[in-house]
């Protein structure tokens, strides 16, 4: 007798083949049977009748870190049809960590924390990921070891080149974190400390990570006026390595770059075409989101969010990044060229609420003052704990993407209070309904298998991603008429529709667009 049998389904298996009708079976949390199953018995029968049965969604790249510590438990992605989130991204994981840099470690990912009971017992990954387990998660959970984290447990938050005994150690930790069962490395090369290191440094770490056989993601040094720099770069690490690579949330922001998109795709299919495993990941919006700090230059946060803190009490450093402003900041900064003031939005902060939605021009009209001033006096009374949510990004250039070969879906998802980006929300379901339905960028196989197989592929998931015998039971059902993400850039917290049921490892964690309350996930660590 199987354990549950999803009977009358339009199967879409998740390899990019067209869907087939028929049932599923599943029994101890793996699908047992596949094809017209009339007559097999079962504890349970679904009726799916005019539904797809896909794969779960994986997302390749999250920020979620902190959720299986929240309580209560964070429902927004399961109830979009997600079973397994990939964190540790940007270079920001939550370990490794040292005993003598703790503090810079807890300041660099605290935007990412969402004032979850965090105990930091932990020193290694493997450490951090049984802690995971310990607390269960809705989702599985797969893991990066972050370049951020791994930088900080060495050197610090440092403006200088690692000593080759450093740069040894570093290797050596990150090499430990894919033994304990991270599945890859990544980098967030504008951000501090990230962006106070060189090719030949991430070239060495990546050669260890490309030897235990992971991949390397990256937040690449520029995505805006220097972007193609940047993309030259990654692909010098990636044929230098030797490592599988990803460049995380593709995109060429500032009106000024829109529609380099068409030399970006083409220099990864040069490089393929090489023999250079390099593929790239994006989501479904216009707008971006991060750290409100990150549009400082990077020698206002050198020492970390502390001692920046501390040069943004000083009158001339106040002087001088403005100055920096006017003439032009490398990296994220440039986005506040196409964005404009009134294209920066405060998302998330702890103490003055009432700036959560509101744009950094309408914070200086409201206060008088210069609108650099305001980052500097909003990032001061938090603490340094501010996250925005600022546009500049082409619709076009992400249809472009969104449709190459070389592509695939991730969220970037950044769980945290106040307003976070609505990508949190409803990145898959978008991707349905506006890219695949109403705008057709996309077939629905093409669709479904940039969120479940590929993925899966570079992840090393060999039991996810295809529904096929034997897999894990990670299944998500969804009427392809009516799934629509709700989630707004005014009202974020709004949850998708259209997607009644969704399987983690054979239990049922969505019922009739409610969560269960299943904890069946699991930490997927690579395979050795």
């Amino acid at each position: 007798m199987l354990d549950l049998l999803i009977e009358n389904g339009r199967i879409i298996d998740g390899t990019g083949n067209p869907w087939f009708r028929g049932d599923l079976g599943i029994s101890d949390g793996k699908i047992a049977a596949i094809g017209m199953l009339k007559g097999e018995t079962a504890k349970e029968k679904l009726n799916v009748q005019g539904l797809m049965v896909s794969p779960g969604f994986i997302d390749i790249h999250t920020h979620c870190d902190a959720l299986p510590f929240l309580s209560p438990r964070e429902e927004g992605r399961i109830l979009q049809g997600i079973t397994t989130d990939t964190i540790g991204n940007c270079g920001v994981s939550f370990a490794p960590t040292s005993k003598d840099t703790m503090e810079l470690l807890k300041k660099y990912v605290g935007p990412f924390c969402m004032d979850a009971p965090l105990a930091w017992n932990w020193q290694t990954l493997g450490d951090f990921l049984k802690r995971i387990e310990e607390k269960k998660s809705i989702t599985n959970l797969a893991s990066m070891v972050g370049h951020g984290a791994v930088r900080i447990a060495v050197i610090g938050m440092d403006d200088r080149d690692p000593t080759p005994e450093e740069l040894q150690k570093m290797k050596e930790i990150t090499g430990q974190a894919m033994d304990d069962g991270a599945v890859g490395f990544s980098s967030g090369l504008i951000y501090p400390p990230g962006v106070y290191s060189k090719k030949e440094e991430m070239i060495e770490l990546c050669k260890v990570v490309a030897a235990k056989g992971g991949f390397y993601i990256t937040h690449m040094r520029d995505e805006c006026n220097e972007v193609i720099g940047a993309v030259q770069e990654t692909l010098d690490v990636a044929e230098r390595s030797g490592v599988p690579t990803i460049i995380a949330h593709h995109k060429t922001a500032g009106k000024k770059n829109w529609g380099k998109t068409h030399q970006t795709l083409r220099m990864i299919e040069e490089a393929r075409a090489k023999g250079i495993d390099i593929i790239c990941e994006v989501y479904p919006y216009i707008m971006s989101s991060t750290f409100l700090h990150a549009l400082l230059p990077p020698w206002a946060q050198e020492g970390g969010v502390l001692k920046l803190l501390d040069r943004l009490r000083v009158p001339e450093n106040r002087r001088r990044i403005k100055q920096e402003f006017e003439n032009g900041i490398p990296g994220w900064a440039n986005l506040y060229e196409s964005a404009g003031w009134s294209g920066i939005l405060i998302a998330s902060v702890k103490k003055q609420k009432n700036l959560e939605g509101q744009t950094i021009e309408e914070v200086a009209k409201a206060r008088k003052a210069e609108p650099a001033d305001v980052v500097c006096d909003v990032l001061l009374k938090e603490e340094g704990d501010v996250m925005m949510v600022l546009y500049g990004i082409s619709e076009e250039d992400i249809a472009n993407i969104l449709k190459h070969p070389v592509s695939m879906v991730g969220s970037d998802s950044l769980p945290c209070s106040g307003k976070p980006h609505p990508r949190t929300y409803g990145t898959f379901p978008r991707v349905l309904s506006k890219y695949v339905r109403q705008d057709k960028t996309l077939t629905l196989p093409e669709a479904i298998r940039k969120m479940t197989a590929m993925p899966a592929q570079r992840l090393g998931l060999v039991d996810r991603g295809v529904l096929k015998l034997g897999m894990s039971a990670d299944i998500t059902v969804f009427d392809p008429q009516t799934v629509e993400d709700k989630a707004t850039v005014a009202e974020p917290r709004q949850y998708p529709k259209g997607i009644p049921y969704v399987f983690v490892n054979g239990q049922i964690a969505v019922r009739e667009g409610r969560w269960t309350g299943a904890l069946a996930g699991k930490v997927l660590r690579k395979r050795s």
